[in-house]
């Protein structure tokens, strides 16, 4: 039997962004556009990108709680997670907005441990939502929610019928 190499875990990080690097979450966009213009319907703009609201981006590195983050594993670029401030009224919480994971680094485990940790420190609530037509994200989601060591309520909001909406508690002391 020969010997095998030691096994190292993956350093993996995750690293807010500056508005220098608004170039960098533009482009990695294009990635997760394209993964869900199916079952969105989307189309590319006459330039061959997907359509991205600048004056939604800008305010990553603008507003208060809102935050551009990179994942990084091993120094590598591997995705990206979106967070705001719920601006939907008496909401107070922030959402992870948007997450993104390169497929070389999916079914590893990697999101699952980011958003648990991302959505279990602090000291605020969290609000998840996703679009039901979404297979892969429903099945993520579902799985995690689940298994969070947190309080997680399902939630109607009107505002978007085709979302999926949960509220993750603050646990109380």
């Amino acid at each position: 039997m020969r010997d095998l190499p030691p096994f190292s875990a993956p350093v993996v990080e995750l690293v807010q962004t500056g508005p220098d690097q608004a170039d960098l979450i533009r482009n990695l966009y294009q990635f997760y556009a394209y993964e869900s213009s199916d079952w969105e319907q989307e189309d590319v703009e006459a330039d061959g990108r997907f359509y991205l609201h600048e004056e939604h981006l800008v305010r990553y590195w603008q507003e208060p709680d809102w935050s551009a983050n990179l994942l990084l594993v091993d120094g590598f670029i591997a995705g990206f997670l979106l967070v705001e401030a719920s601006e939907l009224p008496g909401m107070d919480a922030l959402e992870l907005a948007d997450l993104f994971i390169l497929k070389k680094y999916r079914r590893q485990g990697l999101g699952r441990a980011l958003v648990t940790q991302v959505l279990t420190s602090g000291e605020r609530d969290w609000l998840v939502r996703f679009y039901q037509d979404d297979a892969t994200a429903l099945a993520f989601w579902q799985a995690v929610l689940q298994d969070l060591p947190r309080a997680v309520q399902q939630i109607e909001l009107a505002d978007e019928p085709l979302l999926l909406n949960y509220r993750v508690v603050q646990a109380t002391h």
